[in-house]
Formats: structure tokens, C-alpha cells, sequence
């Protein structure tokens, strides 16, 4: 694998442990898509280092079980604006 993918990959898992960021803000942060994140995170990282891929599944396992909460929130958000 290209040394420049598994930095990005380590890079970014660091970024989301660290950070307890989404896919979406840490793609915004490394300047990349969401797809290129995810397959970072879940599949090429896997490869690189293992227990570090398992502190991300849990940050992304969370994000997952909390999308419904932040996505009603963001709805509420954008209501309230509205109306303002």
C-alpha cells in the first residue's frame, strides 16, 4: 500500500479517536470525501494497525447509534431559523 495512504489512514483515525469527530468533519478537515474517510477508516486501516481500527469502530459505532439524535436536533435547528 502507498505510504501516503496509510499516513492519511493512521492520520485520520488519530483525528476521530482524538476528537470523537463524525466521518463528515473529519472530511472536511483532511479535505477529502466521506467514501475515501469511511474506506480509510474501515478497510485500509485494518491492515496498518488493527487496535487502532478498533478504537475507530468504536467512535464510528457511536456516531452510528447517536445519527438519529443529531439529525433531529439539526431539523430543530433549521425550524427554529425559520421562524426567527
Amino acid at each position: 500500500m502507498d505510504e501516503r495512504l496509510s499516513q492519511r489512514a493512521v492520520s485520520l483515525a488519530n483525528y476521530m479517536i482524538e476528537n470523537k469527530s463524525t466521518v463528515r468533519q473529519a472530511a472536511k478537515v483532511f479535505g477529502v470525501s466521506k467514501s475515501t474517510v469511511h474506506k480509510d477508516l474501515t478497510e485500509r486501516l485494518e491492515n496498518i494497525d488493527s487496535s487502532l481500527a478498533g478504537q475507530v469502530r468504536e467512535v464510528l459505532d457511536l456516531n452510528k447509534s447517536e445519527r438519529h439524535i443529531r439529525g433531529g436536533m439539526a431539523t430543530k435547528e433549521k425550524y427554529a431559523h425559520m421562524h426567527m
